[in-house]
């Protein structure tokens, strides 16, 4: 039997198309006006910042790489990033900062000269980190920068939300799915929706190449063998 490893790729393109908006419709809308091409009309400095936080898991990666793959701004991984990064460019209209709370220290001074000159010179920049900025633990003078502008929790899909989200993705599939397949799923793998997604995709596969339906019995096989080929 060929094994179906999952590939969940940190870098896999997102887009705002695939990101399960939940209680978060206020926040998304927002961000989509600041980018749109009409964004000029918001002139008023605070209003062109925007800082997202929550748990991980709630989206906050996706939604700055999908803001990056539709508007071309600079994409900015606060643990992974290369030098000159966070430099301010008359050219570029949009910075995204993900994982802002884990900057180095010098690179938290270069992320609070670049909020000065955003907001001097004009651009909009989106910032992400795990906490509110009154808890984060980095410079006194980025944390006041990072509560400048909007500021909106990011809430993670509730079981519920995300049954029913991916119910509806295998329906458009065509999947049949027997009953429990999902509430199993949700509570014995990964629980973020890129990775539950995935394993979908994967139990597809699956179900094609071993010609049995997608029953309990076959994800339980699946998740074993995604276990088996983690082990050294």
């Amino acid at each position: 039997m060929r094994q179906l490893t999952l590939d969940i790729s940190a870098d896999e393109p997102q887009s705002l198309d695939t990101f399960v908006v939940g209680q978060n419709q206020e926040a998304l809308q927002y961000l989509q006006r600041l980018v749109a091409p009409a964004s000029a009309s918001i002139t008023a400095p605070g209003d062109r910042f925007v800082y997202l936080w929550g748990e991980a898991g709630a989206g906050k990666s996706h939604v700055l790489q999908a803001l990056a793959g539709i508007t071309g701004a600079r994409l900015i991984r606060g643990t992974r990033h290369e030098a000159g990064a966070l430099d301010f460019s008359p050219q570029i209209g949009g910075y995204l900062i993900d994982d802002c709370d884990k900057l180095s220290a010098d690179d938290q001074i270069a992320a609070f000269t670049l909020f000065n000159l955003i907001r001097e010179h004009g651009g909009w920049l989106v910032t992400s980190g795990a906490l509110p900025p009154a808890e984060l633990t980095v410079r006194e003078d980025l944390r006041t920068r990072l509560g400048w502008g909007l500021i909106y929790q990011l809430h993670g899909l509730s079981d519920e939300e995300k049954i029913a989200a991916l119910t509806h993705a295998a329906q458009v599939r065509g999947l049949n799915l027997s009953s429990g397949v999902l509430p199993y799923l949700i509570t014995h793998f990964r629980r973020d929706m890129r990775s539950l997604s995935a394993m979908l995709d994967a139990l597809d596969r699956y179900s094609l190449e071993t010609q049995r339906p997608i029953t309990l019995s076959l994800l339980r096989s699946l998740l074993q063998l995604e276990s088996d080929e983690k082990k050294p």
